[in-house]
């Protein structure tokens, strides 16, 4: 087997690979030696068939899996030697496409190689931690929030009238063309009015309602109702009022403590404080992990394969693209151009992820089975009833399992960055914070 280079252009790789049928035929008769023993066909004994007979029945099959497997092996062994790494898939053709038993197999082999990463001194970073202290104003907010979901409602005096924000205590019949319909009828229901729970339209008539009264509720159902059969319609209600309640807010105090699972007031303000503050960190690490991201950028320069540069870009183009068409969900549209600016961004993205791959792969970091999993299972919650369908489907799919994988490793492994880094705690205030994250978010 011979092997010659035919492109060195940059990152760009060419190489012609030549097999002689010599080569070929002399693995082909082992492969049919190694199979000769367990082969039976009528009229030999089992291992008695001549090989001229096997060549002649399973010589074209094995031939096949021969030349692919010499191939794979050349490039394999191509890639050992070299220590180079292709950027995606090498592509490989045969170049005499007329081959015919007794020929030299010829085949060119193209690729963009990974390039050399530079050495990043990694202690040199400097970072700026912003944290913030959640204040007594923040845990009341978060108080009075949660007794506002936790609001009870009494009955109003009788003969009160029910306002927006009241809840009625309602029996319902609902009718098209005079005929009730499945899903339409209902006792003792709860409706806050203004809730927007039930269809546009509805809560506004009960307004004024009393305890006791009988009132029919005209509406039409959205013409996107999930219902087909329902869609566009109109329909006439038949309410009873059984009762009309006003707000009262629960008390902050021990009581609403052990509602939200906590021993008591003092508990469930360390516990609003923790979280508060947790969510001010994670909102800190975003911030600190793009100016680390921003520094690392500055600090190396290297040439990168132009494939993923016009793949990314391309991406890119077409995501924004349909961010700003909402309306078009398919990918029946004309092709998208990707812009100077998207072009730009692409070079940071790919630059930034091959570093990244490269400062993982030297620290030996790796996205453990049991984070996998986790990963996993937080999506299935987007896919209430299908999580065992997509379970599945991420099993069956790379792809899937590499989208998912890699946010966890590029996490773990900026948290190996910085724990090399200099960094510099600086307290400040939650709307401080918030105009960071803001800024962030404009960039």
């Amino acid at each position: 087997m011979q092997v010659t280079e035919t492109l060195k252009d940059g990152l760009k790789r060419g190489y012609a690979i030549t097999v002689t049928a010599a080569e070929l035929d002399e693995k082909v008769n082992e492969k049919l030696s190694e199979a000769q023993p367990d082969i039976e066909m009528k009229g030999f004994r089992k291992g008695k068939v001549p090989m001229a007979l096997l060549k002649k029945q399973f010589g074209p099959r094995v031939m096949g899996e021969v030349m692919q497997e010499t191939i794979d092996g050349a490039m394999s062994k191509h890639f050992e030697d070299t220590g180079e790494r292709p950027a995606l898939q090498p592509e490989v053709k045969m170049t005499n496409e007329d081959w015919k038993e007794g020929d030299d197999l010829q085949v060119e082999m193209s690729y963009e190689a990974l390039p050399e990463i530079p050495e990043v001194d990694l202690s040199g970073i400097a970072l700026e931690r912003l944290v913030v202290k959640a204040d007594d104003a923040s845990v009341t907010e978060a108080l009075e929030s949660l007794a506002k979901n936790a609001q009870e409602f009494a009955d109003k005096e009788e003969g009160a009238e029910a306002a927006d924000g009241d809840q009625v205590v309602i029996d319902f019949v609902g009718r098209i063309d005079g005929e009730a319909f499945d899903g339409g009828a209902g006792e003792g229901y709860p409706l806050v009015l203004g809730s927007g729970s039930f269809i546009p339209g509805f809560e506004e008539q009960l307004v004024g309602a009393k305890a006791g009264e009988e009132r029919d509720v005209t509406v039409s159902f959205p013409e996107e109702y999930g219902a087909e059969h329902l869609a566009g319609k109109e329909a006439v209600f038949a309410c009873t009022v059984q009762a009309v309640k006003a707000p009262a807010e629960a008390a902050i105090d021990d009581e609403l403590a052990k509602k939200y699972g906590a021993d008591d007031l003092e508990a469930l303000k360390a516990r609003i404080s923790e979280q508060l503050e947790s969510e001010y960190s994670n909102a800190s690490r975003g911030i600190m992990k793009r100016g680390l991201l921003d520094k690392l950028d500055d600090l190396v320069s290297f040439e990168l394969p132009p494939t993923l540069v016009k793949a990314e870009a391309d991406q890119i183009a077409h995501q924004l693209w349909h961010e700003e068409h909402p309306e078009v969900h398919d990918h029946n549209h004309d092709s998208i151009e990707p812009s100077e600016e998207h072009q730009k961004l692409a070079e940071r993205r790919v630059r930034l992820g091959l570093l990244l791959a490269h400062l993982g792969e030297k620290a030996e970091i790796s996205v453990t089975d049991a984070e996998m999993s986790q990963a996993v299972m937080a999506q299935a919650r987007n896919y209430p009833g299908q999580e065992r369908q997509f379970f599945e489907f991420v099993q069956q799919n790379p792809q899937m399992q590499q989208q998912l994988r890699a946010p966890i490793f590029e996490d773990k492994v900026v948290d190996y960055v910085f724990e090399l880094a200099t960094l510099t705690d600086k307290e400040v205030s939650k709307d401080d914070l918030q105009k960071a994250v803001e800024d962030l978010e404009e960039v």
